[in-house]
């Protein structure tokens, strides 16, 4: 993802990190790009605060945000003026069909020309195919033998299992369930929608740049 974006904005651009977590993506580009400017947005508050306590701002360059991505008006909650590029992992496979397609849409409106949206993240090819979701399963029990399914999760649940153990993010908790902000568990948007969405928002150019089984790196270029 990174050397696509530097290929096509260079290596001083203002960057979103969308549905940001606690801000490891957002870590990874202002490492990798020191005169890079990033804005983290998430909607969960536990995440937010954990990457505010680690990062901070980092010196001016990391802007943290608290908004719904594909909710009406989400954009409304960014500091004002184009983007160079947006950002995302494992993160908008989440959104129902209907939120991606207004996200993708606003994005539209705030990349600047010639600039990219680049996501990494599940996208099948076809929503029903299931020869290729088998595949995916057995090349995977192949990869990792003796590793059940389930077990991909143990890492996720288990950091918010000792995360809701920290009397200082209690509070955050209540607000996270109020929001209802945990992951839903549909979603999942196939490729051929991400493409039709992207198009539809302005963006010239759509090509997946990466693969393997159903995870992608896809761009987009304003």
């Amino acid at each position: 993802m990174f050397d696509v974006g530097e290929a096509l904005v260079g290596r001083r651009f203002r960057a979103l990190d969308l549905g940001c977590g606690p801000g490891s993506l957002s870590a990874r580009l202002l490492h990798r790009f020191p005169a890079a400017r990033v804005v983290a947005v998430d909607y969960d508050p536990v995440s937010l605060r954990v990457g505010q306590g680690a990062l901070g701002s980092a010196g001016g360059r990391l802007r943290w945000v608290d908004a719904k991505l594909g909710a009406p008006g989400w954009t409304r909650a960014l500091p004002p003026g184009r983007f160079d590029a947006a950002f995302s992992t494992t993160a908008l496979h989440w959104l129902q069909p209907r939120d991606l397609a207004v996200l993708y849409k606003d994005l539209g409106r705030r990349i600047r020309p010639g600039g990219v949206f680049l996501n990494g993240d599940r996208i099948w090819s076809g929503s029903s195919d299931r020869f290729y979701s088998r595949l995916a399963e057995k090349v995977r029990s192949i990869r990792f033998p003796g590793r059940r399914r389930a077990s991909e999760w143990t890492a996720w649940n288990r950091w918010w299992r000792e995360a809701e153990r920290v009397p200082e993010l209690a509070p955050l908790f209540v607000e996270r369930a109020r929001r209802n902000a945990e992951h839903p568990k549909d979603g999942d948007t196939p490729l051929e929608g991400h493409v039709r969405y992207l198009r539809r928002a302005g963006f010239r150019e759509v090509h997946v740049v990466w693969a393997d089984l159903e995870n992608r790196v896809l761009l987009a270029r304003r």
